[in-house]
């Protein structure tokens, strides 16, 4: 069976797309939605652009589950608020998604999910959740001073994930 990971990773790595470098985007150059800076730090020495271009799904996968998807318990997630969650913590950190997380579910939102969290998040309506986690993640986006350039695309992304998550609490 594939794990919840290897199911929600894909998702989100369409959305991302692969190499970019706009002039816009604060980010840099990016793959896969992986920035230049963070790819960096993950092995640990300088990247040319060459090397950014070269990146695989293969490649950012083990630096996803452990940077963004554990960072936000996805595996303790249910099915679709794990997506959501996770399709937030690369496009906008862990620490975002796990704020409108707790926002969606009435937790105190120091962005950090925990026991509480959690406890909040199984006893909330799953539906309601991904509603509301969409709704205030699509606000955030929409005040963000890139939204000019970058909305559009951004726009659809929610819907689509909003999308494919409420499938999932179907399946």
């Amino acid at each position: 069976m594939t794990d919840k990971f290897e199911r929600c990773l894909p998702l989100v790595l369409h959305h991302e797309g692969g190499f970019v470098n706009h002039p816009d985007d604060p980010g840099g150059i990016t793959n896969l939605g992986c920035t230049k800076a963070t790819w960096e730090r993950w092995v640990g020495r300088r990247c040319t652009v060459e090397d950014m271009r070269a990146l695989t799904p293969e490649d950012v996968a083990p630096l996803y589950r452990e940077k963004y998807w554990h960072k936000v318990r996805g595996d303790d997630l249910p099915a679709g608020i794990d997506y959501c969650v996770f399709d937030t913590a690369i496009n906008s950190g862990p620490g975002r998604a796990a704020k409108f997380l707790q926002e969606a579910v009435g937790a105190t939102p120091d962005g950090i999910i925990g026991l509480r969290t959690l406890a909040a998040v199984r006893e909330a309506d799953p539906r309601q959740v991904i509603d509301t986690y969409c709704a205030a993640r699509l606000a955030w986006l929409q005040e963000l001073s890139t939204w000019k350039v970058f909305g559009h695309g951004w726009g659809r992304r929610v819907t689509d994930v909003r999308r494919s998550a409420l499938q999932m609490l179907a399946q």
